[in-house]
């Protein structure tokens, strides 16, 4: 019941998240003689415009409070700058990145991976956070005694259910390709990591990838959820910015500079691993 009642608020918020996308891109719109937003003319707007992810490590709702890594990131940004800033949410990351390009977001304040293609596209701040990918699955206790997936070469032949363009998609074609067998991949238009984990803990699915930052989060509230199956490597992970706007990825790098190595930064991001 808990774990169904969380996906229609989490639904219900996506519905609202990109109605407010589609106001503010058609708005963006009108103005097609608006010169490029970089730091100043962000600056001067007194504006900007950051997406990022609904789930327990981004930015969520607990109560009457809201709450998360990313977020408390960004409202040290908008204390720290001086400047007015408006969240968006949006769990699907082409969908930010493709917002990113249109001048609807200023920033994608989330988790990204760093790849070679995203860096020709996009300019990516200094590392964050450093993550990997991993397995969920449900505990044998869960999931009728069936012991969890330990090797990769037991993933052949499987369905994992991951969200619409997913950055995990490529890794485990890569893995297909690494263990000479099928693995088959379903891709989900509509729910994001967290909600495909809830899921697998409902025995709706039986297996989904997701960071292990947010698997830890989330075993801690649903103890029918196995996350001990490494997918990746240690992954590097940052914001991203517009190629076209340099010196707000600059500016934004001096801040993270001094943020990321503070006693402060390192406490927080401890409370929400």
């Amino acid at each position: 019941m808990k774990i169904r009642v969380r996906l229609i608020i989490y639904f219900a918020l996506l519905i609202i998240a990109v109605y407010l996308m589609v106001v503010i891109f058609n708005l963006q719109k009108r103005s097609t003689n608006a010169p490029t937003r970089d730091y100043q003319e962000i600056i001067n707007s007194g504006n900007l415009n950051v997406v990022t992810d609904y789930n327990s490590f981004g930015y969520f709702v607990s109560g009457d409070t809201i709450d998360g890594f990313q977020y408390e990131m960004i409202k040290r940004l908008e204390n720290d700058w001086g400047i007015k800033v408006n969240i968006f949410l949006e769990n699907r990351l082409d969908d930010n990145l493709y917002g990113l390009n249109k001048g609807v977001y200023d920033i994608v304040a989330r988790n990204i991976p760093i790849n070679s293609e995203l860096k020709e596209n996009f300019g990516f701040t200094q590392v964050i956070v450093r993550n990997k990918q991993v397995l969920v699955q449900r505990k044998p206790e869960y999931n009728d005694s069936i012991p969890p997936i330990r090797q990769h070469l037991d993933l052949a032949k499987k369905q994992i259910t991951v969200s619409e363009n997913s950055p995990a998609i490529l890794r485990l074609q890569n893995l297909s390709n690494e263990i000479g067998d099928t693995i088959f991949v379903k891709q989900n238009p509509t729910y994001g990591e967290e909600q495909l984990v809830m899921m697998v803990a409902s025995g709706d699915i039986d297996y989904t990838v997701c960071s292990e930052i947010v698997a830890r989060n989330l075993a801690k509230e649903f103890p029918e959820i196995d996350i001990d199956t490494d997918i990746s490597f240690t992954q590097l992970e940052s914001w991203a910015v517009r190629k076209e706007s340099p010196t707000l990825l600059d500016s934004l790098n001096n801040w993270l500079s001094k943020l990321v190595n503070s006693e402060e930064f390192n406490k927080k991001l401890k409370e929400f691993e």
